[in-house]
């Protein structure tokens, strides 16, 4: 099999996901656009030689709709030999077109690609595809459908993690991030978004609350409680999990990832791509692979496709010097370091979506690039990239420094 490098990335800030959000104004066609000007003119890519360009939307309706990365590729000018398409896998969307490129390239169909990922969740609401997993019994009952915040409990619950380790995880969350960018490591990385006139709307992620504190946590109320106790989905996480007697709610907006807007680009290809292109690897995508797992846990799928993940590569937990998984909610992250005795001090380290935000189909993207950065900057090798899923799914990637 040809071996997949990546070349380079990109991403935009995380505006706050509101009509009040900086990145409101942005259509989503212009932030993925935003991402393919950026990784073609840092690059000198001709953009004919691009093979395909596959971006995740979680929610390809509106805005977003009709094959999005290939609108993209119009509005920011690559030639029209470059293909597009979009896909959709939940939360993972990011990583997985990513991964679907690598693919390609390692069966020998393609030479460069661009994978990445967009989400405009102030303009294109979560949900807004619709579809049966939330709208159809016979899918529903069978999938122990619930919120994903009541399944994020249920974890909590489950597994003994109390309301204080989940508002002590985010307020890590939110220290880590501010630090990072107060030490400028993802200056190399963001792009800042422009209006037409070139006057800059966005330029550092907006939804941070670096001064969150243990005080300010203890005064939210959990958000998941009135629909876990008068929606019945409790009712729902006990038939599925009966060692549960209750569900204990922890679970809140200062715990949990934040709903933003944002793009995310990832430039891969072959040795020959590369050489092509005239640019050098920074890295190599060693493997990657994706499960299904417990659909009424449903956020635990990160444990399930790392184990698969590294039976397959026949590696183990200690040959990965850094993990960036997905804080979807502080309990995922939680379970997945009690899961694999996981030090914090290997995982997230610059924060997550906790404080920055989660902007669904760009996210794992995101994180691979912020993740390849930190390896370069500490001089490390390896890194397992992953994210939980909605429906319980997990999808995971191992990259490795060249």
């Amino acid at each position: 099999m040809t071996e997949v490098f990546i070349y380079d990335h990109v991403r935009t800030p995380r505006g706050r996901g509101k009509k009040d959000g900086s990145l409101h104004e942005v259509p989503s066609v212009r932030l993925a656009a935003k991402t393919l000007e950026a990784i073609r003119d840092r690059n000198g890519l001709d953009t004919s030689t691009v093979d395909d360009i596959i971006f995740g939307c979680v929610d390809p309706v509106m805005d977003s709709g009709a094959v999005i990365p290939k609108a993209a590729a119009f509005e920011a000018g690559y030639s029209f030999a470059a293909p597009g398409m979009q896909i959709s896998r939940f939360c993972a969307s990011g990583l997985d077109a990513v991964n679907f490129g690598a693919g390609k390239i390692a069966a020998g169909s393609d030479d460069i690609v661009i994978a990445g990922g967009v989400e405009s969740m102030s303009r294109v609401g979560m949900g807004m595809s619709g579809g049966a997993w939330y709208m159809d019994p016979s899918v529903n009952f069978p999938a122990y459908f619930m919120p994903q915040g009541v399944s994020a409990d249920l974890i909590a619950t489950k597994y003994g993690f109390s309301r204080d380790d989940v508002d002590a995880y985010a307020v890590e969350s939110q220290k880590r991030a501010a630090h990072a960018w107060e030490k400028g490591y993802f200056k190399n990385s963001v792009i800042p978004v422009k209006d037409q006139n070139g006057l800059t709307i966005l330029d550092r992620d907006e939804h941070m609350r670096p001064t969150t504190d243990m005080q300010s946590l203890a005064s939210l109320n959990p958000s998941f409680q009135m629909p876990g106790e008068m929606g019945g989905f409790e009712a729902v996480g006990i038939q599925a999990h009966p060692e549960v007697e209750k569900i204990t709610y922890v679970h809140h907006a200062g715990n949990s990832s934040g709903i933003v807007d944002g793009a995310a680009a990832v430039l891969i290809g072959s040795k020959a791509g590369g050489e092509a292109m005239g640019v050098k690897p920074r890295a190599r995508i060693r493997h990657f692979t994706n499960i299904g797992s417990d659909p009424a846990l449903m956020l635990t799928g990160p444990v399930d496709v790392t184990e698969k993940l590294l039976k397959r590569s026949g590696m183990s937990i200690a040959d990965i010097d850094l993990f960036e998984l997905n804080e979807a909610f502080a309990a995922v992250v939680l379970r997945y370091m009690q899961a694999f005795d996981i030090s914090h001090d290997k995982i997230n380290v610059n924060g997550g979506a906790i404080a920055m935000g989660h902007p669904l189909g760009a996210t794992g993207a995101m994180i691979l690039g912020t993740v390849l950065d930190e390896l370069e900057r500490r001089d490390l090798n390896t890194a397992l990239v992953t994210l939980c899923i909605g429906a319980g799914m997990g999808t995971a990637t191992i990259i490795e420094r060249v």
